[in-house]
């Protein structure tokens, strides 16, 4: 294997072992059908930008840095564990790492999407910033979350493919290299990716367990200065679950207005909160928060999913609703990125009367998933902590001190037949110091796993549990 520090084949490379010893180093290769972690032991301490200089690869040619640097996809690397684990009618693999709807897309809605896919009409390119028609309804159906007075336009929405596509076409428009983002930490992966991927630096905003992972508008205005082009939320939390309230959602945005910059805020799992509307940013007047003559267009970018909502993520649908003077330009970067998303799930959605029928799903979906919550949370074994629950997810500290979550997740994965992804997957390497700084320990902080309860039925939540009742007997474990 070529070291690039060696620069030669380096026998001091090592494989998968540091996995175990709780390191997740962010470069990864496929290598004999599995994901592992490559560090050479000729240069200890490596730093996030050297790891560039690793390579395990046949290409003549030099990679760019931003993919060089770039974690590989979290989910891919987490489901190869699964691939260990030998299920039986009795005992199948559980997987609860990433945030899919556990129930199909609704009956009427397969319909629609089977009537546009079969029109030639649908085969076409479309418009950039998608169909008229949908960015029509679908401004008015966000009026049943934020509210009849909502003041927000089909010209202020653009269709994406997927709302990972809406966060990079948004990032894209607003910062260069070198710039810089703020991302509350836990952080959504992709994101981070993104931003690193693009050369703009991810700046942590880190959130204290005992706030339940909430961040703090006074820790941010900390981090701002020149180089700042936004702060990037997302509510309820990815992976965290944390739901933002209005009142600090607004915070952001004040705090975003008055150091002219964006506030990006993605609400892919809106639709799964109790207390509606989320927030009043797209009230036609902020008299208390933001000046008079200001509306959220001045510096609010809403970033939204399809794939939750409506139970078909490989459709791929997001939405951006911001300025039309700020979607011109993201009209640019949607050209060269997509042409247009896809057309017939677009169209399947403006079949008439289709999305009041479809509200009644998702009110149904979130009050199932409400109750898979409750489930969750009453079946979990008494020394498991929940440190925030909501939307799709549970973030819950395991009680085996001194174990990273990284390395009990493989070993849940591969032992037991549960998936879930470790707090190693949602930060940086290096966050010892900064959660020192604030009166948190490392150690703890590497104990928290995503749970996604809504991609699994009730009685599998209930299986999970059980499960996790077994990691003392079965993992030789001891429980603080």
């Amino acid at each position: 294997m070529f070291c690039r520090f060696c620069r030669q084949n380096c026998p001091q490379i090592v494989l998968p072992t540091t996995l175990y010893e709780g390191s997740y180093n962010r470069t990864f290769f496929p290598y004999s059908s599995h994901l592992y972690p490559i560090h050479c032991t000729k240069k200890s301490g490596v730093q996030p930008h050297d790891k560039s200089l690793l390579m395990l690869s046949s290409l003549s040619f030099r990679l760019s840095r931003g993919v060089s640097t770039t974690i590989y996809p979290p989910i891919t690397h987490a489901q190869s564990w699964g691939m260990v684990y030998r299920p039986t009618i009795t005992r199948p693999f559980i997987d609860m790492s990433q945030g899919v709807p556990g129930t199909p897309p609704s009956k009427v809605l397969l319909e629609a999407l089977s009537h546009s896919s079969s029109s030639p009409g649908s085969s076409g390119y479309g418009d950039v910033v998608g169909e008229s028609t949908l960015r029509s309804a679908f401004a008015e159906e966000m009026k049943t979350v934020y509210g009849r007075e909502m003041d927000v336009t089909q010209d202020d929405i653009a269709i994406t493919a997927g709302c990972n596509l809406a966060f990079v076409a948004t990032v894209m428009c607003l910062a260069d290299p070198g710039d810089e983002i703020i991302l509350p930490v836990p952080w959504y992966f992709n994101h981070q990716m993104t931003l690193n991927l693009l050369s703009i630096k991810t700046v942590p905003l880190y959130t204290r367990v005992d706030e339940g992972f909430l961040p703090s508008t006074s820790d941010c205005e900390k981090l701002i200065n020149s180089r700042t082009k936004a702060i990037a939320l997302v509510t309820p939390s990815n992976p965290t679950g944390a739901i933002y309230s209005s009142d600090l959602i607004s915070k952001f945005a004040k705090l975003a207005q008055k150091h002219k910059i964006a506030l990006v805020l993605d609400e892919t799992y809106r639709d799964f909160v109790d207390t509606l509307p989320p927030h009043t940013l797209f009230a036609p007047v902020q008299t208390e928060l933001l000046k008079p003559s200001s509306s959220w267009r001045s510096n609010i970018i809403h970033l939204f999913s399809f794939s939750k909502s409506y139970c078909f993520p490989g459709h791929r649908l997001g939405l951006i609703a911001a300025s039309p003077d700020f979607l011109k330009h993201v009209t640019t970067t949607l050209d060269c990125l997509q042409i247009c998303a896809p057309r017939p799930p677009q169209l399947a959605l403006t079949s008439p009367g289709l999305l009041p029928i479809l509200r009644q799903s998702i009110q149904a979906n979130a009050q199932s998933l409400k109750i898979r919550h409750n489930i969750f949370r009453t079946h979990l074994p008494p020394n498991w902590t929940i440190g925030s629950q909501g939307g799709y997810f549970a973030f819950v500290k395991h009680p085996f001190v001194g174990i990273p979550a990284i390395t009990l997740c493989q070993r849940l994965a591969e032992e037991l037949g549960v998936l879930a992804l470790p707090m190693q997957f949602f930060c940086d390497d290096s966050i010892g110091p900064d959660l020192e700084s604030l009166g948190q320990s490392k150690m703890d902080w590497e104990r928290w796993i995503r749970f996604s309860v809504a991609n699994v039925s009730d009685d599998l939540v209930k299986q999970v549990c059980e499960r996790l009742h077994e990691c003392e007997r079965h993992l030789g474990l001891k429980a603080e």
